[in-house]
């Protein structure tokens, strides 16, 4: 029996197999399941004792999720775990970290400190952190950020020929920058102005002299796709080729991904954080060797 046991929440069993593999881990059995009341039961079938325990569940539409990693925690505890790990490659309640209307919680606060009392560790892969710059000011348990950057960049020096990055607005330059660094292209960061949660106006700056390379839309995470297909549509107008959309996390409410597809990009891909048709940028080496060395910090 190996020192980690990985177990899967729903919907992560290729991630966590992919993982385990790489960090030459078990997996973990185990049971959740919801009696007649809907009250949700669990069972931990492996041995655990002594074991550092990995808990796989990305956090898209985390409300159904939370319960299930809280008593599995608990009860890899009861069974004599040394630690009890959870890997959410997307990280939910992260938006509403400011009080913008009189009355509202501070929900990215409050569920940073919940799990803090659920797992001993959290490692995450490029949470959307607006006006904080760091997880430990919302979670008092070691922490750790996978950052996507090199691996994109990896992606797009393989397979697209003369690029220029885009970034949508002002919050994605940072990571537009870098990753523009590393593939050695140039990158345009637009101006984004957000009227509601399905409205934005984008501007575009000039862009001419680049009329003959191939915009990479590079942006964290695609819900609404609203702000990729406002951009889609303004480097249309530009006379730009055929975009090659980018993001981090696949979220894609509703028909937001037809729509994108619809709107005359050249293709939508994605990193393998939430599960989706359009994943093509594997994050499991990085997020493997950092699981590992923070089980290795923790014990």
């Amino acid at each position: 029996m190996k020192d980690i046991v990985c177990f899967s929440l729903p919907g992560n069993e290729i991630l966590t197999e992919q993982l385990s593999i790489k960090m030459d881990a078990d997996i973990g059995n185990h049971i959740v399941s919801k009696f007649p009341d809907q009250e949700t039961y669990v069972r931990v079938v492996t041995d655990v004792q002594d074991k550092a325990v990995v808990l796989i569940c990305t956090l898209y539409e985390p409300n159904e999720k939370i319960l299930p990693i809280y008593f599995l925690s608990r009860t890899a505890k009861s069974l004599g775990a040394k630690k009890v790990l959870l890997v959410a490659p997307y990280l939910a309640y992260m938006r509403q970290d400011k009080e913008f209307h009189k009355g509202e919680g501070l929900t990215s606060q409050y569920f940073g400190e919940l799990m803090s009392t659920v797992v001993d560790a959290i490692i995450t892969i490029d949470p959307h952190l607006h006006r904080i710059t760091s997880l430990s000011e919302h979670y008092r348990i070691p922490n750790a950020v996978v950052h996507s950057g090199v691996e994109i960049s990896r992606w797009i020096k393989d397979y697209i020929n003369n690029p220029i990055i885009i970034g949508p607005d002002t919050e994605s330059k940072q990571w537009v920058s870098d990753i523009a660094l590393a593939v050695g292209v140039p990158h345009v960061v637009l101006g984004k102005i957000r009227h509601s949660a399905n409205t934005v106006e984008i501007r575009l700056p000039e862009m001419v002299r680049y009329k003959n390379k191939v915009p990479v839309v590079v942006d964290d995470i695609i819900s609404t796709a609203h702000t990729m297909i406002e951009t889609v549509k303004h480097l249309k107008r530009a006379g730009m080729k055929p975009p090659v959309c980018i993001g981090i996390h696949a979220i894609f409410s509703g028909s937001s991904y037809q729509e994108l597809l619809d709107c005359g990009v050249h293709s939508v891909v994605t990193c393998n954080t939430v599960r989706h048709p359009s994943n093509a940028i594997d994050l499991t080496n990085i997020l493997a060797s950092q699981i590992t060395e923070m089980i290795s910090n923790l014990t």
